[in-house]
């Protein structure tokens, strides 16, 4: 069984239609990797996924289960949004993360604010603060930044709020991660150290959607790539084939763009 299951979603900003029929699945430890040009709504489907949007038509199962049906009221409950989000950890353009906290206060906020709402909290504060501080302190070792946890945002470079920024994604344990192009706000000598994290995260098969415009890094590490065209899935699947033998004119016309800059 998938552990994605994406059926017929459509959504529109009042007259455009951004995206149109979108359905594509995916399996457990496989990174996907979205490309397209600007606009052709590879951030809005990721937004639809994680419920920033929501989706006009469509259905989204995670391992078997419907989190959404647009004809189903029901899956649609603003109090249940918040706990659907967790089977996704979205890993923004431009970091977003609080710059009053440290790197690690920043990776354990989520985890905190959930603890929280747990029955025994008060009796077990202690105990959860500090297992989520050394889950928090596990993963930015992972991310190479042990020397960073007491730094604040400001006093990092982008390639090391990125990695922050995938650590707190990490820290939630989502079924699948999502990164909306990870380095498009870093410069390009900060580029190589965010894939190289994300790399790593696909050797550990982790179940990844990467919407990126780095074919080289799409070819070499996704296990599928799908080409996205004016809100459309215009052709998908083994990365060398669609990248260096695209069946599509305009999945030719774009990579021929990609090539020449």
């Amino acid at each position: 069984m998938p552990i994605l299951e994406v059926e017929h979603i459509k959504k529109s900003f009042e007259h455009t239609k951004v995206l149109d029929d979108i359905s594509f699945s995916l399996e457990a430890g496989q990174a996907v990797s979205i490309i397209g040009s600007s606009g052709s709504g590879k951030t809005t489907l990721l937004r639809c996924l994680n419920f920033l949007e929501r989706p006009d038509y469509g259905t989204i199962r995670v391992n078997g289960e419907t989190i959404f049906d647009a004809n189903d009221p029901a899956t649609q409950k603003e109090s249940e949004i918040r706990r659907k989000r967790l089977h996704f950890g979205l890993v923004f353009q431009s970091f977003n993360l609080f710059p009053q906290y440290t790197a690690l206060e920043n990776v354990m906020l989520a985890k905190e604010l959930l603890a929280k709402e747990l029955p025994d909290y008060k009796a077990r504060k202690k105990e959860l603060h500090q297992e989520i501080e050394q889950q928090a302190k596990n993963l930015l070792r992972q991310m190479g930044l042990t020397e960073r946890m007491s730094n604040y945002p400001h006093q990092l470079s982008g390639g090391q709020c990125q990695r922050v920024a995938i650590a707190r994604a990490l820290a939630l344990s989502p079924d699948i991660l999502c990164f909306d192009e990870p380095t498009s706000a870093l410069d390009p000598e900060l580029t190589g150290e965010v894939l190289k994290v994300i790399r790593e995260l696909a050797d550990r098969k982790t179940t990844m959607i990467i919407v990126t415009h780095e074919m080289a890094f799409a070819r070499d590490v996704a296990s599928h790539v799908i080409f996205m065209d004016d809100g459309k899935i215009l052709e998908q699947g083994d990365p060398k084939e669609v990248l260096e033998h695209p069946k599509e004119e305009r999945t030719k016309q774009f990579l021929s763009r990609f090539h020449q800059e």
